[in-house]
Parts: structure tokens; C-alpha cells; sequence
């Protein structure tokens, strides 16, 4: 069964940083695409970064200069460091993770509040 391991998220104030980890658990197939995604009440989920195998990158505009994903391919894990966080990144943040035969996985969430 496959599990995606949310750690990180909390309270913290506008300017601050918070490290967000994801572990793939019982992933069989080889990870293509590793990510991170966000939501607030009454909007749609969000991108916030994507990153492939290669390290290719992708970041929502939004977060572009602020935020860093990264990944330990031999763990299956995957990190968001977000740094001069403000009041709008306030968000449920959830890990993405899509295989090599396109099957996709999401994390249970972990809430990320920034206080201004």
C-alpha cells in the first residue's frame, strides 16, 4: 500500500521559513515526478513546485524565489524549504508523487499557517 509521509507544517511568522518533508512508502514502481501542492477553503488545490527525476523544475509564480523543492531520489523524498513566507502562503500543503506508469498519489495534507 502506498503511503506519502507528511512532516513539517506549523505556525510561524510572516518573514519566517518552514521546511516541508515528504516520504514515498511502498511506492513499487520508480518515482517520475515529485511534488508539492496547496489549498484553501472554497479554492482549488494549487501548484506550488514540481520536480522530476532529472531535477528539472517547475514553481508557481507566486512562490518563485521563495521557496526551494528538492528530492533524495534513494529515499523517495521530498523536501519544499519556504523561506520569506507571507500571510498568503497560509494553505493545506500536500505532497504529489506520479510514477513511471502515471499512476499519482497525494499525502494527507499538513496545514502551514503564516501569522502577519
Amino acid at each position: 500500500q502506498v503511503q506519502l509521509v507528511e512532516s513539517g507544517g506549523g505556525l510561524v511568522q510572516a518573514g519566517g521559513s518552514l521546511r516541508l518533508s515528504c516520504a514515498g512508502l511502498g511506492i513499487i514502481f520508480s518515482i517520475n515526478v515529485m511534488g508539492w501542492y496547496r489549498q484553501t477553503p472554497g479554492k482549488q488545490r494549487e501548484l506550488v513546485a514540481l520536480i522530476r527525476t532529472d531535477g528539472r523544475t517547475n514553481y508557481a509564480d507566486s512562490v518563485k524565489g521563495r521557496f526551494t523543492i528538492s528530492r533524495d531520489n534513494d529515499k523517495n523524498t521530498v523536501y519544499l524549504q519556504m523561506n520569506s513566507l507571507k500571510s498568503e502562503d497560509t494553505a493545506v500543503y500536500y505532497c504529489y508523487v506520479m510514477d513511471v506508469v502515471a499512476r499519482q498519489f497525494w499525502g494527507q495534507g499538513t496545514q502551514v499557517t503564516v501569522s502577519s
